[in-house]
């Protein structure tokens, strides 16, 4: 796929919250789909399977996090729960309702969102998605929380990614690190990163059982946020019934790094969830 997809975005808008704004782009005719990225991340993530949902006919919502990309870094909390609250106002905002794609932590706050409202979601792709806490030390944890402390946060971040792009990096994985580190600098957004590093899943496990969306997860079977991707990828398949999609020599984000892999599964999922529909 072309790495210059992100191109074919369209221009940034603004879903108005209580204490700030959460900015998305949407673009497409047709069933609605809510793209979610995840905690350090952009929205242009979805760089390469945006504009293929929309030329299969869809019409796609790509957002970004509180205190991430473009969206603003005024909110008082961050997290699992606060994105299921802003994917939901925004699916109110734009006429749902709407499959939602969340990836890692963004699949979290997916599941939250199902939950809380099964008649705005109908459906879930969790790809890489920590839908409960991982086991870690009380050091680790502390290790983690100095290490993405504001001041040396994007830094960190910066290293710390190739680790988590596994596998086969995107053609474009030099330019769009220097783009997601770059935001990283702007103002108040290590500060908010830092912040949304202390959510929790917990939640989100408690809730996996009342799911009743159609879900599918899709997996890197490198991904190194977990340390078994498959039995993470099968325990939660199990626990919501779901299609389970492992993409080889991928890591954290098969969205972009396997985008043919990865799209063909989606647009397959969302298609056959269109069938069930009519």
């Amino acid at each position: 796929m072309s790495t210059n997809a992100t191109a074919r975005l369209e221009s940034t808008s603004y879903l108005t919250r209580p204490e700030g704004r959460v900015a998305y782009d949407v673009g497409g005719e047709g069933s609605l789909v809510i793209l979610v990225p995840g905690m350090g991340d952009l929205r242009t993530t979805y760089r390469f399977l945006a504009p293929s949902l929309r030329d299969a006919g869809y019409r796609v919502a790509c957002m970004d996090l509180r205190g991430h990309g473009d969206s603003d870094v005024t909110f008082a909390s961050y997290g699992d729960a606060e994105t299921a609250d802003d994917i939901l106002a925004l699916i109110d905002e734009i006429g749902g309702p709407a499959i939602v794609v969340g990836n890692s932590m963004g699949a979290g706050a997916a599941v939250l969102a199902a939950a809380t409202r099964s008649d705005l979601v109908r459906g879930l792709v969790l790809v890489g998605p920590f839908v409960r806490n991982g086991k870690t030390s009380a050091m680790r944890r502390l290790f983690f929380r100095i290490a993405v402390a504001p001041l040396w946060a994007a830094s960190v971040w910066k290293s710390y990614l190739p680790k988590l792009y596994a596998g086969r990096k995107p053609d474009d994985f030099a330019e769009y690190r220097s783009r997601v580190v770059a935001n990283l600098r702007r103002p108040g957004r290590a500060k908010a990163f830092s912040r949304t590093t202390h959510t929790s899943h917990d939640q989100a496990e408690a809730l996996l059982s009342q799911i009743t969306a159609p879900t599918m997860v899709v997996m890197g079977d490198q991904d190194p946020d977990f340390p078994d991707p498959i039995a993470e990828a099968t325990w939660i398949g199990e626990a919501l019934h779901a299609e389970v999609v492992i993409v080889q020599d991928a890591g954290h984000y098969p969205q972009s790094q396997q985008p043919d892999v990865t799209t063909a599964a989606v647009r397959r999922f969302l298609a056959s969830l269109d069938r069930r529909r009519a």
